[in-house]
């Protein structure tokens, strides 16, 4: 096989973009979807603002030491994790049961490696766990109490499931009980159950040109019957390749069905499609015309990205090679992605 034929051959798989891009490394987060003013007091938007930019600061100190995309995609995920504003980790929802059940994936663009873990309930950081499967497994995902024996082996960190209970999260859990009851409904509307999602995720470009997509989520408040949504699923909530980056947040269900992730992608590969172009057909367009919601971060290998949403509000920012983080909340902030031109 000549060299050339090689190279198309990899450009066609994704594995490489179509041509040698010297961007800089950028960082792009999200803290979820579904952000609502009137339900984030004053002191709740100062500390999800201080966790956003403390995260873009520890996925860009990777960056600037000349680390991996996945590198700077685990830091900044771990912080979110670590902070109890949002539905990952530490603040993670409670299922009907009780209990929090965490999942996660990782994927590495420049190999096509992934790794992921769903129904987790004692792994404090599941990102890490998910980056152990890719790492250091012949799989990509592993579920519940399988999942939670190779944490043990790998030596990734376990908490008891007291970590993990807030009072915050338990009302809400309290709340959607009551409404069970008065509606007499064995499972509420799941659209009533994810008015707070709070999925984290990254995505990330390194000086190497390489990109990385990662995501976590505690789920959805009062699921049930081991519900799994679409961010520990390669393809639906998180996917990575040569060309393009992308972590989501939303309803689950509905990114699963159209696997929104790839399908972002694809569009940027076939359709020749900038990342704000993919991001509107299908998280603006496509996804609510089937009746779910929510947002998405994607970026490309020349450093563009776009930042879609289409609910009140998206927890969300980037940091380049500046060390600079640019955050926003909601839809009236103004934030311009990497590479677009500033609004006048």
């Amino acid at each position: 096989m000549t060299g050339l034929r090689a190279l198309c051959i990899a450009i066609s798989l994704g594995l490489v973009a179509p041509a040698a891009l010297a961007a800089e490394p950028v960082l792009v987060i999200h803290g979820g979807a579904g952000l609502e003013r009137k339900s984030v007091t004053p002191q709740d938007e100062a500390a999800i603002r201080a966790a956003l930019t403390l995260a873009l600061k520890k996925g860009h100190e990777a960056l600037a030491a000349g680390k991996p995309a996945m590198d700077a995609v685990t830091a900044a995920i771990t912080v979110l994790e670590d902070d109890p504003h949002f539905n990952a980790g530490k603040g993670a929802v409670f299922t009907h049961d009780g209990k929090n059940e965490l999942d996660a994936s990782l994927m590495d663009g420049a190999t096509l490696r992934a790794g992921a873990v769903a129904n987790v309930h004692h792994v404090k950081n599941p990102i890490l766990l998910a980056r152990a499967v890719m790492e250091h497994s012949p799989h990509v995902m592993m579920v519940g109490d399988g999942a939670e024996i190779f944490a043990k082996e790998q030596g990734i960190g376990l908490v008891d499931s007291s970590y993990f209970r807030t009072d915050r999260r338990w009302k809400e859990l309290q709340e959607a009980l009551k409404e069970d009851a008065a509606s007499g409904q064995a499972m509420r509307d799941p659209e009533a159950a994810t008015k707070h999602f709070g999925t984290v995720g990254a995505v990330a470009l390194d000086a190497q040109g390489h990109l990385a997509a990662g995501t976590s989520t505690g789920g959805m408040t009062d699921k049930r019957y081991g519900r799994v949504g679409d961010s520990p699923i390669i393809g639906a909530g998180t996917y990575a390749n040569g060309q393009c980056a992308v972590s989501n947040t939303g309803w689950g269900e509905f990114y699963i069905r159209v696997a929104a992730a790839h399908e972002i992608c694809a569009r940027m590969a076939y359709l020749h499609e900038t990342p704000a172009q993919a991001g509107e057909a299908v998280i603006i367009k496509q996804i609510p015309a089937l009746g779910g919601d929510g947002g998405a971060i994607i970026l490309a290998a020349d450093g563009t990205a776009a930042l879609p949403f289409n609910t009140e509000g998206m927890a969300r920012g980037w940091i380049g090679s500046d060390g600079v983080p640019h955050i926003a909340l909601y839809s009236s902030d103004q934030l311009t992605p990497p590479g677009a031109t500033p609004a006048p």
